[in-house]
C-alpha cells in the first residue's frame, strides 16, 4: 500500500513515498527534497555467502544525466563507470551504516541509490543518505538504526543546516554529521581553517537536528517497517576459541603481537597458524574459520592489553607520535616533490605545475559544467604492505584517499589571481602501516611549497583511535593509530589542519557512535599531534614555499587586455593566437574576462609574445614606432605586418627621403622594417613611414 510521509527540513518540504515504486527490493523508499528525487533500495540475500569472513555490503550511487537534464559528453551517450564524485558519495553513505548491521552477518546487502532529479539547491547525496537509512529501516534486514544525517556550513559566524547552492559557494564550511538516536556515527568535513571548538559546536548542532530526522523516520517504521528475517550465524564456536587459549595461551598471543615490526608480528602470528592447523587437521568445521578466530584472539588480546594496562603494540605510550622524518626534493626534474614518513607509513609525494589550461573538467550533475584547477590523486601498489597483487587502477580506497587529501589542502591554496597555474599532485605510498592519507597531506604540503606554489600555511594530518569497554566512560583515545591499532579498534579519526584551525575531518567507526567526550577528546589529541608535526617535522625540512618554481617549472606571465579586444588576439578561426603560438612555442589562455596567461620555459619566448599581444590591442596612435615583416609589395608601396593577424601600409612616397621609382628596388618580401604610425587613412587602414622613423 503507497503510504507518504513528509517533514519540513532546514526550510524545505522532505517528502517519502513508502510502496509506490519496486515493491520488490526488502525495503524502498522514493525521496524527495524539494524537486530533487532518489529513489533508494535496500535488498539482501537469502543465504550467507559462503568462505567469507567479512559483511558484504555494496553501496550504489547512480547519477543519471538526465535529472539535470543533460545527455552525457564524449563519444559514448550512456553513463559509464561512477564518477569520482558517485565514490565518494558511495563510502559516505557505507560509513555510518556498516557498523549497525549484526558482525556476525554475511548475507550479501546492497543499497541502490538512483538520482533522478536534481534540485541544487537539495542534495542529491544527503538525500541519498537519508534514503539508503529508511530504505534499510522498513525492511526485513537486521539493522540497529535507523541514522539521520545533516549538512552544515558556515556564514559570517553563522551556522546553516543543509546549505543551497549559493550558500556553499560563500561557506567557510562543507560538514556533514551522520547520527543515530544516542551518538555521533560519522562525520566528514572541509573547512577553512576552522577552530577546534567552533567545529565542535557545528557537529553537535548537526547531532540535535538528526533526531528530529530520526523521530520522522521511527513515524515511517513504525508504520511500514517490516519484521527482521532470521540469519544464519557466522560468529566463531565458543568452544573453538576455548581450544585455541589452550594450545596459546594469552601470554604467548601477547607476545607473538607485541612488536613495533609489523613483519616480525605477521611471521608469529603465521607460526600460531600453522600450530593450530596441525591440531585441528581432523576437524574440517574449525579449520574453515580458524582464521576468523585468529583474528578475533589477536583483536581480543590487543584491545585488552591498551585499554586495562595502557600497552600499546609497538611500546609507545598513547599520546606519542611514531617516529618521524621529512624530506624536499628527492626525485630531480619534476617541479616538485618531498616524503613523508611516520613509523612504517611513508609517502612520496610530487607536484606537477601547468598553465590553467590543464585544470580537470568535470562532466557531473552541477547546472553548468565545473573545473577544479587543483587534483590529488593517491596510489596504494601492493608492495606498500608486502603483498603481490596486480595494479587495477584505482579503486574506491584511493579515491576516497585523494579526495580527502584535497579537501585538506583546498583551503590553503593561492587563487588563480595570486598563481594562474593548475597544479597536480600524486601522492605514491612506498611504505604502510597505518594513516597514509594523512601522510600523504603531510608530504603533499612540503611538495607544494618545493614547487614554489604560494600556500597560505602548512597542512599536516593525523590519526586518532579508540578502543572502548562495556560502558561509554570505559574508552581510550589513541593518538597517531598503526594498522594493528586500526584493524582492531573501534575509531579511525581523522583531522588536518594548520596551526588557525581544521581544514578537514573524516571519521571511520565500527561501533554504535560516539558520545561528545570522545569526540572531544580526539579532537584535541590530534590538534596537539598535528601542532608536533607541523612545528617539529615539516617545518624544520621546509618552512616556507619557494619564492619562485622550479627551473624545469613552466613559467606564466599573466596580463589584462580589454574583453573587447579579445577577437582581435584570437582572430578568425584562432588564426592569430596560433600564429603567435607557433612562432614563440609558447602557451597562451585567455578567460572571457579577457585575462591573459603566457606560459613557457624561455623567457625570452614567453616577453616576445607579451609584446605582440600587447601590440594587437594597442589603439594606434600617430607616433609609434613598430618593427614588421613585409608581405606584400604593390605598384603604390608595402604592406607591412608589424603583428600576427595586424597589418599596415608605406606609401611609396613615405619609403625613403631619396625618390623610389620602384617599391621593388628597396624592399623585398619578407624584408624586416622599421615603421612609424602616420594614423589611418581614408579608408581606415593603418599608414606608416619608414623615411620619418628617427635616427
Amino acid at each position: 500500500m503507497f503510504k507518504k510521509f513528509e517533514m519540513e527540513l532546514a526550510g524545505r518540504t522532505l517528502r517519502v513515498d513508502v510502496g509506490r515504486v519496486a515493491k520488490q527490493a526488502n525495503g524502498a523508499a522514493l525521496m524527495h527534497y524539494g524537486d530533487t528525487v532518489v529513489l533508494s533500495t535496500a535488498t539482501a540475500s537469502e543465504k550467507p555467502r559462503e568462505g567469507i569472513d567479512f559483511f558484504p555490503l555494496s553501496v550504489e550511487y547512480n547519477e543519471r544525466m538526465y535529472s539535470v537534464g543533460k545527455i552525457p559528453g564524449g563519444f559514448n551517450k550512456r553513463e559509464g563507470k561512477a564518477s569520482e564524485n558517485a565514490v565518494l558519495t558511495c563510502r559516505v553513505i557505507d560509513r555510518p551504516m556498516r557498523p549497525l548491521f549484526p558482525k556476525d552477518y554475511r548475507n550479501d546487502v546492497t543499497l541502490e541509490n538512483l538520482v533522478m532529479s536534481v534540485d541544487q539547491d537539495c542534495s542529491p547525496e544527503l538525500t541519498a543518505m537519508l534514503g539508503a537509512a529508511i530504505a534499510t529501516a522498513i525492511s526485513d534486514i537486521p539493522f540497529d538504526g535507523p541514522t539521520a544525517t545533516t549538512q552544515v556550513g558556515l556564514v559570517d559566524g553563522e551556522f546553516l543546516f543543509n546549505p543551497t547552492a549559493d550558500q556553499k559557494a560563500i561557506s567557510e564550511m562543507e560538514l556533514t554529521v551522520a547520527s543515530t538516536k544516542d551518538k555521533v556515527i560519522m562525520i566528514e568535513a572541509g573547512a577553512k581553517e576552522v577552530p577546534e571548538d567552533k567545529m565542535l559546536e557545528a557537529i553537535f548542532a548537526a547531532h540535535a537536528m538528526n533526531q528530529e530526522v530520526i523521530k520522522f523516520i521511527d513515524t515511517i517504521v513504525a508504520e511500514c517497517g517490516k519484521a527482521k528475517h532470521e540469519y544464519t550465524s557466522c560468529a566463531v564456536p565458543e568452544e573453538l576459541f576455548a581450544a585455541i587459549k589452550e594450545i596459546v595461551p594469552p601470554a604467548d598471543m601477547e607476545v607473538a603481537v607485541f612488536t613495533d615490526e609489523k613483519q616480525v608480528r605477521e611471521a608469529n602470528i603465521r607460526a600460531i597458524k600453522d600450530k593450530l592447523e596441525e591440531s585441528f587437521a581432523d576437524n574440517e568445521e574449525w579449520l574453515a574459520v580458524l582464521d576468523e578466530a585468529v583474528y578475533q584472539y589477536q583483536k581480543k588480546t590487543v584491545r585488552k592489553m591498551i585499554l586495562k594496562d595502557h600497552k600499546r603494540p609497538d611500546g609507545r605510550a598513547i599520546d606519542q607520535i611514531r617516529p618521524l622524518a621529512a624530506e624536499a626534493d628527492i626525485i630531480p626534474r619534476v617541479h616538485g616533490s618531498a616524503m613523508f614518513t611516520r613509523g612504517q607509513t611513508q609517502i612520496c609525494t610530487v607536484t606537477t605545475l601547468a598553465p590553467l589550461s590543464e585544470a580537470q573538467r568535470i562532466d557531473g550533475l552541477d547546472e553548468a559544467e565545473t573545473s577544479k584547477r587543483y587534483m590529488h590523486h593517491y596510489n596504494f601498489p601492493s608492495y606498500s604492505v608486502g603483498e603481490t597483487r596486480p595494479s587495477r587502477g584505482p579503486g574506491r580506497r584511493e579515491i576516497g584517499h585523494g579526495a580527502l587529501a584535497e579537501r585538506a589542502l583546498i583551503p590553503v591554496l593561492p587563487t588563480e589571481e595570486e598563481f594562474p597555474y593548475a597544479m597536480r599532485t600524486v601522492s605514491e605510498t612506498f611504505e604502510s602501516n597505518g594513516s597514509t592519507s594523512q601522510a600523504s597531506i603531510c608530504a603533499s604540503s612540503m611538495s607544494l611549497m618545493a614547487a614554489g606554489v604560494p600556500i597560505k600555511a602548512a597542512v599536516a594530518g593525523i590519526s586518532a583511535g579508540l578502543v572502548t569497554g562495556d560502558t561509554d566512560d570505559d574508552y581510550l583515545v589513541l593518538t597517531d593509530i598503526q594498522g594493528l591499532e586500526d584493524f582492531f579498534g573501534d575509531m579511525d579519526f581523522k583531522v588536518a589542519g594548520t596551526h588557525k584551525g581544521i581544514t578537514a575531518i573524516q571519521m571511520d567507526i565500527k561501533i554504535h557512535g560516539l558520545t561528545r567526550p570522545i569526540i572531544e577528546e580526539a579532537i584535541a589529541a590530534t590538534k596537539k599531534a598535528r601542532t608536533f608535526i607541523l612545528d617539529e617535522v615539516m617545518n624544520k625540512c621546509i618552512a616556507e614555499p619557494r619564492k619562485e618554481v622550479g627551473e624545469l617549472a613552466p613559467k606564466i606571465i599573466q596580463m589584462q587586455i580589454d574583453p573587447a579586444k579579445i577577437g582581435e588576439v584570437v582572430g578568425q578561426r584562432g588564426k592569430t593566437i596560433n600564429t603567435i603560438i607557433e612562432q614563440t612555442g609558447v602557451k597562451i589562455d585567455i578567460t572571457d574576462e579577457g585575462r591573459i596567461s603566457i606560459c613557457g620555459v624561455d623567457k625570452a619566448s614567453m616577453d616576445e609574445a607579451q609584446k605582440i599581444i600587447a601590440i594587437i590591442v594597442t589603439d594606434f596612435e600617430a607616433g609609434q614606432i613598430f618593427e614588421g615583416k613585409v608581405i606584400s609589395i604593390k605598384e603604390f608601396g608595402a604592406f607591412i605586418e608589424f603583428a600576427p593577424g595586424k597589418e599596415g601600409m608605406v606609401h611609396i612616397s613615405k619609403i625613403s627621403k631619396d625618390r623610389v621609382n620602384k617599391v621593388e628596388d628597396v624592399l623585398s618580401l619578407g624584408q624586416i622594417v622599421k615603421v612609424v604610425c602616420l594614423g589611418k587613412d581614408k579608408m581606415g587602414r593603418i599608414s606608416f613611414s619608414m623615411k620619418d622613423v628617427a635616427e
